[in-house]
């Protein structure tokens, strides 16, 4: 709960403390970011939040700052941009006083310790802020493991160090994971290097089961279901001939490199398309960088407890489906995805941002979203009806240009801001039901109305318009069920028939219907 006002001047009146630091700049995120990380850790084991104020001297004099609520965002973002692992819990409010504004960034102490910034554990001892040492490290370790309440940071207390391959550990992971400066001077033991990386367990002399998914030998003896299972069949459903087989396994250094070379260079194919007599343009059926960030959140979002069903990669003829064990988790639901992030596998979640696979935490779907617009593809569809499991559809951009799969049209469940609906995966059947997430029926323009024909679609299209000329394509997609290519397609008719057109780019620019 945000402090009150009379709670801030308190704490501006006092000195700095363990719990308390200030500064006048507004812009230093590296010093902000050190003293989230350092609260997060709360060495002293307080078990309560400590406080970044904005806009106060040492003395805690206001300097008449005002916070822009971009400004906050951007406070607040730091969480999430992959240099403070793993994320803490902190929000980010602001208070006004007659002297001026201060902005407070509030942590809330972590479990899953230590918290590194930039490979970096900084600590907080009263007005001190420093680098941990050995000892201050040891002590956040066995904190850590103590309280861990996820799986992936569990012992598995079956293995031993034999069952993992510390030579892969010093060569190809701790140099990402810690600082150059801060292993220049590490005397430590690998176990002691795995163990503050919530790698080892030292109170059981064992891996985690982070530790055997990374660095594993043979980690699905462990956790059977532990890998990937990819196959291309020739038509739209499970009936028809399998064309390729594969299975991606391993440890996730090895099997991670292995997906994202096979997603580049064996999922994505090119054509050239007629545009003009003297013009061709490259036409994708699957943006691979948009499937490669999907694979990945399998990866890092699947359910390993007690799931011995692997991650289902499945190409068809008009799509590709990844099925993965476990639906959403934690406070994401169906109302608020995909815009909250929470976290199954929090280490396995910062193993892969310091792999390189994941570039920011929380920024998976809308990134997805955008590589296949830019590639004038259909919305990813998230169908998320089964709670055992997380399925997420692509159409191929190919086939829904052609008109032979239009599911778009009717789809079964709208379970967040993209249209969704597929073919039923065994029997390619549509249910034709569309429901928001919230229960009730979507009645927008043409939507269930039956409007298939183009003279109709031409006609909603250009009310939509009419009623709001910054209308966006993506928006006119999903209120009118009209597959993006498609879409595109009517709307260059519409241009060539001089009844609309377009003022200023396709991003910030504006409708103009022609009476």
């Amino acid at each position: 709960m945000p402090l009150t006002k009379n709670e801030i001047k308190s704490l501006l009146s006092d000195i700095e403390n363990e719990r308390v630091e200030r500064t006048l700049s507004t812009d230093n995120t590296k010093k902000m970011s050190e003293a989230i990380c350092a609260f997060a850790n709360d060495i002293r084991n307080t078990k309560k939040p400590g406080y970044f104020m904005i806009g106060a001297d040492d003395d805690g004099n206001l300097d008449g700052q005002i916070f822009a609520d971009e400004q906050l965002r951007s406070y607040a973002g730091l969480r999430n941009s992959g240099t403070i692992l793993p994320p803490p819990a902190m929000m980010v409010y602001k208070e006004t006083f007659p002297e001026g504004e201060i902005a407070v960034i509030e942590v809330q102490p972590s479990e899953d310790t230590p918290v590194r910034y930039k490979g970096v554990i900084w600590v907080r001892i009263g007005a001190r802020k420093a680098e941990a040492n050995t000892e201050e490290e040891r002590i956040l370790t066995e904190k850590g493991q103590v309280h861990s309440s996820s799986f992936d940071g569990r012992p598995c207390r079956e293995a031993t160090i034999e069952d993992v391959d510390v030579e892969l550990f010093k060569k190809e992971y701790l140099p990402k994971a810690v600082s150059p400066a801060t292993l220049a001077k590490d005397k430590r033991t690998p176990i002691q290097q795995m163990a503050s990386l919530r790698l080892f367990d030292t109170r059981f002399n064992c891996p985690t089961y982070a530790g055997i998914l990374l660095l594993g030998y043979d980690p699905q003896y462990f956790i059977p279901g532990a890998y990937i299972q990819y196959v291309k069949f020739a038509g739209t459903n499970r009936a028809t001939k399998v064309l390729k087989e594969n299975r991606f396994k391993g440890n996730l250094i090895s099997m991670l490199k292995e997906l994202e070379y096979f997603i580049k260079y064996s999922i994505e194919s090119k054509r050239p398309e007629f545009v003009s007599v003297l013009r061709e343009e490259p036409r994708i059926n699957y943006p691979w960088e948009a499937i490669r960030e999907l694979a990945m959140n399998a990866v890092m979002h699947r359910a390993y407890n007690g799931n011995n069903s692997p991650i289902k990669f499945y190409e068809y003829s008009d799509r590709i489906e990844i099925d993965n064990p476990g639906n959403l988790y934690g406070k994401v639901n169906l109302e608020n995805f995909p815009n909250e992030t929470d976290y199954r596998n929090p280490n396995i979640a910062e193993i892969m941002l310091n792999l390189g696979y994941v570039n920011r935490f929380g920024s998976g779907v809308n990134t997805v979203s955008t590589l296949l617009e830019e590639n004038k593809s259909n919305p990813a569809e998230f169908l998320l009806g089964d709670y055992t499991t997380f399925k997420v559809i692509v159409q191929n951009a190919d086939v829904i240009e052609s008109g032979t799969n239009d599911t778009a049209k009717s789809p079964n469940v709208i379970v967040n801001s993209n249209e969704t609906g597929t073919n039923d995966d065994e029997a390619g059947t549509k249910s034709g039901t569309n429901e928001n997430i919230d229960g009730t029926n979507n009645n927008g323009v043409g939507t269930n109305s039956g409007t298939n024909n183009d003279v109709q679609r031409k006609i909603a299209i250009i009310e939509m318009m009419k009623h709001n000329k910054r209308v966006s394509v993506t928006q006119i997609s999903k209120s009118l069920n009209i597959p993006r290519r498609t879409l595109f397609r009517i709307i260059d008719i519409l241009k060539s028939e001089n009844r609309i057109k377009r003022v200023g780019d396709l991003k910030s620019g504006t409708w103009e219907v022609i009476e």
